[in-house]
């Protein structure tokens, strides 16, 4: 959907154009390259709000400072991505996040994704440290936005104090409602709140559909020298990563339960999108439709006053009067068409000038109608535009002035009108030609016939009243029965109705011309009429696909090597959510009102063995490797693991009793 276009400031618009977008985002960050490499490592993104502790948290997973924490806000500036350095290749090409150039040194290019390669992080599992989602840089929570949906697993960090807030959980309701495998680290739990915060948080998750989700307590402590917080407090977060990483299928299980997520939320959200479209469809077709009724209108004034003898008046009647003589000569001439025949030879001798002047007149009357009409079609077309707050958005964005004419309107009316008069002495003179009797009539008065039929077209219907009605119709009269003298009465029909269409069309597409800047106008904001229909397609066949299993092109390893998959591992099944390998340690979010039970917390909370999850609401412990991966050489004898392997028991880890430094 990147090309989805929604201009228009119409009531949905704005909620519609982040939908396309976070659509058009996942798909080409995650979506199409996670179903390309269904074997390319697990990318854990650490996201969360300001000052919550992500680089922290990050920093201590991985056992050396590879992510800069501050305090200056905003603190992740440019995103940090640890990977194994085997696992180098799936992350230094374009595989995912196309849109982001690499960087293997500390900056704060928030275009650029820093690559940290940590030869102690387990093979096939790579973390990246995300700017805030909160943050008061609108880049960096759009960057945090988008580093999100390309994850396979959210590891979302949030403070004791700062839980509840709004922007956070706006985040988690959005990974429910796309079935994102999502696990929650609550940091800087003070001791006195080990018992209570844990589980309230707990009940909340569970309510917005994120029950579950594993939920990771880490005590309010101190950090050590190079700004690590101690073993026991992360080691349980280790060791789950640890676990799902260990084999193939619980990797592959958060890859299809985030995958499959993200394909039926697609599918959700396309019917909305193409909706919008076709209200943005809808709304330039009203508003083409309106300027095209505008210089319609001005059409056919123009072709009905060039008929109804309205430009009979004033000067072009005057000049016409000049030209064919006095009155007396005008009612002689029915019973002296002979003498009408010798006077009009006369009258062309040397091309008299009441003929030039004659066509100058209706060059003139002819010009100002078309004018008149062009100005009043744009005034209506702007004026129903500006009724309309989606076209007064059009008006403000336009490049020209759409209230009046084109600046070189008036010009090209004029070039009209003479090309007609040009292609009217053209026709006269090619019909005079046939006839010898009549050449020496027409050989000197090309302009004078031309000017009477004229004269004749624009007195068709009769559309004058009163007084006029005698001057313009016996104007017209003369002018056919002259005419008719020269070329015969059919001839002359003949002449008058071609003369006619061709003015009519030349308007027509001067009128078109001027409207076509309207147009050009409404192309611009790219709205494809096609476009809704082609999203509901594809978004039927997403649906199909997940109804039926989404079959996943064959892959080939880093090394060359083809993986053998079976069935299960060529499908992405829509609608379920894949059992994720329990969480080795019993790090849970107490659902259901009852106590948590939480690695590294408070002693007075009482010990007792993990319950086997269920239906999939509580994760199973499950022993992780020998100390944990990334364990610090100088923790690994210090510390214990937080759970037994061999009871799945929780034991106690020290609470250091002072305030936890920023992190």
């Amino acid at each position: 959907m990147s090309d989805v276009h929604l201009p228009l400031p119409l009531v949905g618009a704005d909620h519609a154009r982040r939908d396309a977008r976070a659509v058009a985002d996942q798909l080409d960050d995650y979506v199409l390259p996670r179903l390309r490499r269904l074997d390319a490592p697990l990318l854990v993104v650490v996201g969360g709000s300001t000052g919550a502790g992500k680089s922290t948290l990050v920093n201590s997973l991985v056992g050396r400072r590879v992510s800069a924490p501050g305090v200056i806000r905003p603190t992740t500036r440019s995103p940090v991505l640890v990977h194994h350095p085997d696992d180098a290749p799936w992350f230094s090409g374009q595989r995912i996040l196309p849109g982001m150039a690499r960087s293997t040194g500390h900056g704060h290019d928030t275009h650029a994704l820093e690559l940290v390669a940590e030869p102690t992080l387990p093979p096939g599992l790579a973390i990246l440290d995300a700017p805030d989602i909160d943050s008061v840089v609108d880049e960096n929570r759009a960057l945090a936005t988008q580093l999100l949906a390309a994850a396979d697993l959210w590891l979302f960090v949030t403070s004791a104090a700062r839980y509840a807030d709004a922007v956070p959980w706006d985040f988690l309701t959005q990974a429910a409602q796309r079935h994102v495998v999502v696990a929650v680290v609550l940091d800087r739990v003070p001791p006195a709140g080990m018992r209570d915060i844990p589980g309230h948080l707990g009940q909340m998750m569970a309510h917005r559909g994120l029950g579950s989700s594993p939920l990771f307590a880490v005590p309010e402590t101190t950090v050590d020298a190079d700004g690590l917080l101690p073993n026991a407090a992360v080691s349980p977060i280790r060791g789950w990563l640890a676990g799902l990483v260990a084999n193939d299928r619980s990797r592959q299980d958060v890859v299809r339960a985030t995958l499959a997520g993200a394909i039926e939320n697609t599918a959700r959200l396309a019917p909305s999108v193409a909706e919008a479209v076709e209200d943005q469809t809808r709304t330039v077709t009203r508003l083409r439709d309106d300027a095209n009724a505008a210089f319609r209108e001005a059409t056919r004034a123009v072709t009905v006053q060039t008929a109804d003898g309205s430009l009979l008046r004033g000067e072009v009647l005057a000049r016409w009067h000049e030209f064919v003589g006095t009155g007396e000569f005008m009612r002689a001439v029915d019973d002296r068409i002979s003498w009408f025949r010798d006077r009009l030879v006369s009258a062309f001798k040397g091309q008299p000038p009441e003929a030039m002047e004659m066509g100058a007149a209706v060059e003139s009357g002819l010009e100002s109608l078309v004018i008149e009409q062009g100005r009043a079609a744009a005034e209506r077309a702007e004026a129903a535009w500006r009724s309309n707050p989606a076209g007064r958005h059009v008006l403000q964005g336009a490049q020209v002035d759409l209230s009046t004419t084109s600046p070189d309107f008036d010009e090209q009316v004029s070039r009209m009108i003479r090309e007609w008069q040009k292609e009217i002495f053209r026709m006269v003179s090619e019909e005079g030609g046939k006839r010898r009797s009549a050449a020496r009539y027409l050989a000197l008065g090309v302009n004078g016939v031309g000017a009477a039929l004229m004269v004749l077209i624009f007195a068709q219907t009769g559309g004058l009243t009163g007084a006029e009605v005698g001057v313009a119709g016996g104007s017209a009269a003369l002018a056919q029965k002259l005419l008719e003298a020269v070329f015969g009465d059919e001839n002359v029909r003949r002449m008058a109705k071609k003369a006619k269409e061709d003015l009519d069309e030349r308007v027509e597409v001067l009128m078109s011309s001027e409207l076509l800047r309207y147009h050009q106008v409404l192309v611009a904001l790219q709205v494809r009429p096609q476009q809704a229909e082609e999203i509901r397609a594809a978004a039927r066949t997403v649906s199909d696909a997940l109804a039926d299993g989404l079959e996943v092109d064959p892959y080939v390893g880093i090394g060359g090597e083809t993986p053998a998959l079976g069935p299960a591992d060529r499908a992405v099944k829509g609608g379920e959510r894949p059992a994720i390998g329990g969480t080795p340690y019993a790090i849970t979010s107490g659902i259901g009102g009852e106590s948590a039970e939480l690695a590294g917390i408070d002693p007075g909370i009482e010990r007792r063995p993990v319950e086997q999850p269920q239906s999939g609401a509580r994760a199973q412990p499950r022993s992780a490797p020998e100390g944990g991966f990334l364990k610090p050489a100088a923790d690994r004898h210090r510390d214990r693991p937080a759970a037994r392997p061999e009871t799945g028991d929780v034991v106690d880890a020290d609470v250091i009793d002072h305030p936890q430094q920023e992190h």
